[in-house]
């Protein structure tokens, strides 16, 4: 086991703690206000509903915990962790909390540290199975343990190569997250073409081909001395299986469990956990089989379902209230699974809303893909007008293919936005650098003339983060720049929230705060409109959210066949909207692109719910979503369909929207001006520049390739170019037609005409 560790924020390494239940894992501060520990155990129950209460004093004995979203859940198991170690019934030492992502594993940490349960351990699955193979290896196996690779992409594709397959980046993906599904099923290589047809599961290449993929992977791994993330759960199943004397170690030291999000969990973590219980029942799990969405990844909620099988003496407790949502959000919701089917469906939770009546959701309609977005984003500035903070507003979609639309129409309207599941916070390289600037101006702050005139905490971090780019007014745009910006301007909150709650702070606190938070990558709140998939969506949740491009082939997605696809599909769009607190908006467009065929419709998950639709969600949940309202006059003037566009090469009828831009297929041989091209990209790149965005903001690469092939005389012809509309036309049409024409830009022209 290595004696140091990788130190956040840019401090120097410090030596890790001996024992491998520890490991130096330093809990986070789970809100801006910083409020104290409560006084007492009995302190730690106040405020906890009837339902709350009876988990947290329930502990003794498997209890598991059907909790709905928005009701509580982690303040319920947290607040039984706290209370059973304030009152002396656990030992912190002896806890062992797990989930399922260092997000939700830095809440857990963060929440009970405020309320006094120092000591407790909450882990991922991983984490805690990390630690225990690091420690052990020597004993078990000897030597050092090998290298984790945690991309294993390059290493799937080498595999392939030596099977003389070729797999193109989307494909990579597919057989990589095969080979994941495998693993945590503990299906072996010469099994799954078997495996896969066992599971109804729709392999993306020939099973066969993947199974010696699979085979191939493994003997590089072999060969080059490393283990994969999976690898980490097998190899600790491995040795608690063949070790009975390092299963009895480990099972000394943690003899209480906590699970979360119980339904996501696989065969094999079910396996660890039931090694690391041993003969013993002191487990307590919380899930939600209505919130079910990663079976891809061989996630089941057979554990969660059948729980009660398993321990007949379980103690069982719902949670239904729901403090998150308006009425108007939970009646939509459990309209939705109203007509849900399957066994899951069998365990849903009626959620019952505690706050007060809001606004009724909104059903948009639109008659293409940039128009939506454009209204979209249109109706975001609405909101934050009216004072709802961006960072507040969510706009989620099936697909990250979706995403790019959205981020151009975000940036159009000058709205600063960012995409989950992109960088994490303590990560990128400004807040790194920044971190060392603070650590730096903390240790000799009182010979720094930086620092000479900046009274209070706040404003000796201002000082200090000036140097690295942070301005009290944020940068125009939404571009690289911003996003630096609006890093450095969360640490300055931050800073703010502190001192306001820890009067006489110093610099010296502020960094310990933050080395705390890295640690458990609980990150201070970054301003924007989060951009995110509905996967990735799952635990979080916003003021308002915008649900879009919800239509049949989309959600439920085309390639969601069998009944029980569909239903995860229903249930991922139950997730998105319980992720809203009081605005939500759920919109679809008619055609893929201006001028095309409206030959879209609604998901069918829609039906019966939203005004004018019939179907199971009206039939079964006694009523559609009364007074929700449809927008309506939003697709514009209406429009003949559009014929079929031929490639203007081979002829074929083009479907692909990349395709359309080009007028030809990828493939055929382009007529494209390579010097035109050139100076189209180089002007681009200034005028991105320029405007503070991404270059793409102002023509994607595959528009500026037509513009280059057409080569367009007028006004007209450019606007015949699909990716060139009204907007940019007037925005950026003269400028383009003169380097057509082989002319300057009209703006290089202004801005020459302006410095004389």
């Amino acid at each position: 086991m290595s004696t140091t560790e990788a130190a956040p924020c840019g401090q120097a390494a410090r030596a890790a703690r001996e024992t491998w239940q520890h490991g130096g894992v330093t809990a986070a501060t789970p809100s801006p206000l910083f409020p104290e520990a409560p006084g007492s155990a009995d302190a730690v129950l106040e405020g906890l509903d009837p339902e709350q209460r009876e988990v947290a004093t329930a502990l003794h004995g498997p209890v598991c915990v059907l909790a709905g979203a928005g009701t509580g859940k982690t303040r319920a198991i947290t607040h039984r962790i706290a209370y059973g170690v304030r009152a002396g019934i656990l030992q912190p030492a002896s806890v062992l909390a797990v989930t399922f992502t260092n997000r939700a594993a830095g809440e857990m940490r963060g929440r009970l540290r405020q309320l006094g349960a120092t000591g407790v351990q909450a882990r991922t699955f991983h984490s805690a199975a990390l630690r225990q193979l690091q420690y052990f290896w020597p004993k078990a196996v000897g030597g050092g343990m090998p290298r984790l690779v945690e991309r294993k992409a390059q290493l799937v594709a080498e595999a392939a190569a030596r099977c003389r397959i070729r797999l193109d980046r989307g494909e990579l993906r597919d057989v990589t997250s095969e080979i994941e599904w495998c693993k945590v099923t503990q299906t072996v290589a010469e099994d799954y073409p078997a495996a896969v047809v066992k599971a109804g599961r729709e392999a993306p290449r020939d099973p066969a081909e993947i199974s010696r993929i699979y085979t191939h992977y493994e003997q590089l791994k072999q060969e080059r001395g490393v283990i994969d993330f999976e690898d980490v759960l097998l190899l600790t199943v491995a040795i608690l299986q063949d070790r009975y004397d390092i299963a009895e170690q480990v099972r000394s030291q943690y003899q209480h469990f906590v699970v979360d999000e119980y339904q996501d969990v696989s065969p094999l973590q079910q396996r660890l956990l039931d090694l690391w219980l041993g003969e013993r029942d002191t487990l307590c799990v919380v899930g939600d089989a209505s919130q079910t969405i990663y079976s891809f990844t061989g996630a089941t909620p057979d554990h969660l379902l059948n729980f009660r099988t398993r321990h007949p003496s379980a103690t069982v407790v719902k949670l239904i209230r729901d403090y998150r949502s308006t009425p108007q959000v939970v009646h939509l919701a459990n309209g939705l699974l109203a007509a849900a089917k399957g066994r899951a469906a069998e365990h849903r939770l009626e959620l019952v809303s505690q706050r007060e009546g809001g606004p009724e959701p909104v059903y948009a309609e639109y008659g293409d893909e940039p128009t939506e977005a454009e209204h979209t984003a249109r109706r975001i500035r609405d909101l934050m007008n009216a004072g709802t903070p961006a960072s507040e507003i969510a706009i989620l979609f099936r697909t990250n293919g979706q995403s790019e639309l959205y981020e151009q129409a975000l940036a159009d309207a000058g709205i600063a936005y960012q995409l989950r599941g992109a960088e994490r916070f303590f990560e990128r390289q400004e807040v790194r650098e920044a971190g060392a600037a603070l650590r730096g101006a903390a240790r000799f702050g009182g010979n720094d003339a930086l620092l000479d005139d900046a009274v209070g905490l706040p404003s000796q971090v201002r000082a200090v983060l000036s140097t690295k780019g942070w301005t009290s007014q944020a940068p125009a745009g939404s571009g690289a720049v911003r996003d630096r910006w609006e890093s450095l301007a969360a640490l300055v909150r931050l800073a703010e929230d502190f001192a306001a709650a820890k009067p006489g702070a110093t610099l010296a606190d502020l960094v310990a705060e933050l080395d705390e938070r890295a640690a458990a990558q609980h990150a201070p709140t970054v301003q924007g409109v989060t951009l995110a998939s509905l996967h990735a969506a799952k635990g979080l949740e916003w003021d308002a959210v915008f649900l879009v491009g919800l239509t049949e082939g989309m959600l439920p997605i085309a390639y969601a066949t069998t009944d029980e696809q569909v239903e995860e599909e229903r249930r991922l769009l139950y997730v998105g909207v319980t992720r809203a607190r009081r605005h939500l908006s759920l919109s679809w467009a008619l055609s893929r692109s201006p001028g095309g065929r409206a030959s879209r419709r609604p998901s069918s998950f829609l039906d019966g719910l939203r005004p004018g639709s019939v179907g199971a969600g009206l039939r079964r949940a006694g009523g559609a979503a009364g007074g929700s309202s449809v927008e309506r006059g939003t697709r514009g003037p209406a429009r003949k369909p559009r014929a079929p566009v031929p490639c203007r090469v081979c002829g074929r009828t083009l479907t692909d929207a990349g395709e359309l831009k080009l007028m030809r297929c990828e493939d055929c041989p382009s007529d494209m001006d390579e010097g035109l091209y050139e100076r189209l990209r180089e002007w681009r790149a200034d005028r991105a520049q320029e405007i503070g965005q991404p270059a793409y903001c102002v023509f994607t690469d595959k528009t500026l390739i037509a513009i280059a092939e057409n080569v367009p005389d007028d006004a007209q012809d450019l606007a015949r170019i699909p990716g060139v509309g009204r907007r940019k036309l007037d925005r950026f049409g003269a400028d383009v037609l003169a380097i057509c024409a082989g002319e300057t830009p009209v703006t290089a022209v202004v801005e020459e005409g302006g410095s004389d």
